[in-house]
């Protein structure tokens, strides 16, 4: 079976890292993974900003160039979201790309979705010190449905989870919202900081990139130099 790993914008440019340790897991569940050398953005950052043509245009192309494969794997709840919730309505004024698109969308899958419940992946113990607070991303959570998956792949890999305070709630990035409604952000990523503070780990981890680099930029502006802030994929990938 052939998984066409979907990248994603900030994990090529900002922590390739992550796309390795997603490659590996992949891998070690029995799939050949592909990675197009042409895939660019999904899309969600024009959509959200009201630039439909040129989400549509972007929204085509990774239709064009996952289409062949058996699964599109993404390690992120937001470009997951973009591509399965949202492609429909880019496409709905041309029947032939919908029923490519169509035929593409059950295919989709965020990356611990695909490993609890398509790959059924087996984990060993990855020798990981201390236990970790886990952050939900509204995307993942709200738009595809990731809640219990990272967290049973953590059991597996025998990291404990302790439970931080309003987990499931945004940590303030939003994309373009951080960039429009900067104050509004940064009180709600101190909110977050501070239930991560409150949980009395050394480790938060999450599935989404652009929570990641909103956290950790949060924690280290405000001092906190000692917190780890990790994609579950490197977490479960024994990278760390």
């Amino acid at each position: 079976m052939r998984v066409g790993l979907f990248v994603t914008c900030l994990i090529d440019l900002m922590r390739p890292e992550i796309g390795f340790s997603t490659i590996k897991l992949i891998e070690r569940a029995g799939f050949e993974v592909i990675v197009p050398p042409a895939q660019t953005c999904c899309g969600q950052p024009a959509y959200n900003s009201g630039e439909r043509r040129i989400a549509r245009d972007l929204a085509e192309k990774a239709v064009r160039e996952f289409e062949q494969f058996d699964y599109l794997v993404v390690p992120s709840g937001s470009c997951g979201g973009m591509i399965r919730a949202h492609y429909g309505d880019l496409f709905r004024d041309d029947p032939e790309l919908m029923n490519r698109y169509n035929r593409l969308r059950p295919k989709v899958f965020e990356l611990t979705d695909f490993l609890i419940n398509v790959a059924k992946i087996e984990l060993t113990d990855v020798g990981f010190e201390g236990a970790v607070t886990y952050h939900d991303s509204c995307s993942g959570l709200r738009e595809l449905g990731v809640k219990t998956q990272p967290r049973a792949l953590l059991a597996q890999a025998g990291v404990p989870v302790t439970e931080m305070k309003g987990c499931e709630h945004c940590c303030g990035f939003g994309g373009t919202f951080a960039v429009k409604y900067g104050d509004i952000s940064t009180a709600i990523v101190d909110e977050k900081c501070a239930n991560i503070s409150a949980s009395g780990v050394g480790a938060v981890v999450l599935g989404d990139l652009g929570c990641m680099l909103n956290i950790e930029g949060r924690l280290r502006r405000t001092g906190d130099t000692t917190t780890r802030v990790l994609h579950i994929a490197q977490v479960l990938a024994g990278d760390t």
